[in-house]
């Protein structure tokens, strides 16, 4: 098994350019499955048949797993079958027709404009700190970019004259997003203001530091939304990708085309970016019902 994997991984990373959090993904959820289905030998995975692969996919949601875990996981069978195809170790992909678990329902976290207003209200622009607290909830909601990307920015990715950022995103794909005025100033007042006292005299070329002088970290910015979430009075959990994905909805509620949204969330498969729409149509229909005179 262990073999195996390690091929498939060195696969996805010579293959398909994939980032190392992706690669270490599929080799947890890809033991998960090898596990599940008392892999011996590739003829193990060469006789399962699709309603196999759903029998898997009803263990794992039975187990607990959430719908966005279990699409993962369906994801990584289905590469993995690829790559046995392309090495010549299976004949079929069983997996190829087993549709995803439906996401939508389960986006976290997207909040109303007006929570979303008091959460980027929360932090205090007294003190370096709270101007790089704020910097970074704007710059995520401006720009719908992922946490990981987020905290890697760094200062020459920046063209604040122009009004945009470069990002790294998944497959190492890079891409301009623009920013809003409002995260512009915010990323200039802490650069000017906040960023210096920081560092203390010290140097890396990333925009975001913690107050011991060091790149922020995903755990760090957890406990910045965390905290502002609740100064901002959000009884509702409130997670990291929040503001991504409530950037998404919010864009698609107002009009935005599929196409454009796909781009600024670097999503390489517009599928993907369709589970946003479900949301946005629900909320639409929330708003009408709650404010036409004939809705009920």
């Amino acid at each position: 098994m262990d073999i195996l994997l390690n091929e498939f991984v060195t696969y996805l990373a010579v293959e398909k350019n994939r980032s190392p959090n992706t690669i270490e993904a599929y080799r947890r959820d890809g033991k998960r499955f090898l596990k599940i289905v008392n892999y011996k030998t590739p003829q193990t995975l060469n006789a399962l048949k699709p309603k196999d692969i759903t029998e898997y996919m009803k263990k794992l949601r039975a187990s607990g797993l959430s719908s966005v875990s279990s699409a993962r996981n369906l994801a990584v069978v289905k590469s993995l079958y690829r790559f046995l195809i392309a090495e010549g170790l299976v004949t079929a992909n069983p997996a190829e027709t087993v549709e995803a678990p439906r996401l939508w329902r389960r986006i976290p976290g997207v909040m109303s404009t007006e929570e979303v207003e008091s959460l980027l209200g929360a932090p205090s622009l007294e003190n370096p700190q709270g101007l790089r607290d704020s910097a970074m909830l704007e710059t995520l909601y401006a720009t719908g970019i992922r946490v990981s990307e987020l905290i890697k920015i760094r200062l020459k990715d920046l063209n604040l004259e122009v009004g945009y950022l470069t990002t790294i995103g998944k497959g190492a794909k890079e891409r301009a997003v623009p920013l809003g005025e409002v995260a512009r100033e915010r990323i200039e007042q802490y650069r000017e203001s906040g960023r210096p006292l920081l560092m203390k005299g010290k140097s890396t070329e990333f925009l975001f530091v913690s107050r011991l002088s060091k790149p922020m970290t995903r755990q760090a910015f957890w406990k910045i939304v965390k905290k502002s979430a609740r100064k901002a009075g959000i009884s509702k959990t409130i997670y990291p990708h929040s503001l991504r994905h409530s950037f998404a909805t919010h864009l698609l509620e107002r009009g935005a085309d599929l196409r454009s949204v796909q781009k600024m969330l670097g999503h390489s498969d517009i599928t993907t970016t369709q589970i946003y729409t479900h949301v946005a149509k629900t909320r639409i229909k929330e708003i009408y019902d709650k404010i036409h005179p004939r809705a009920r």
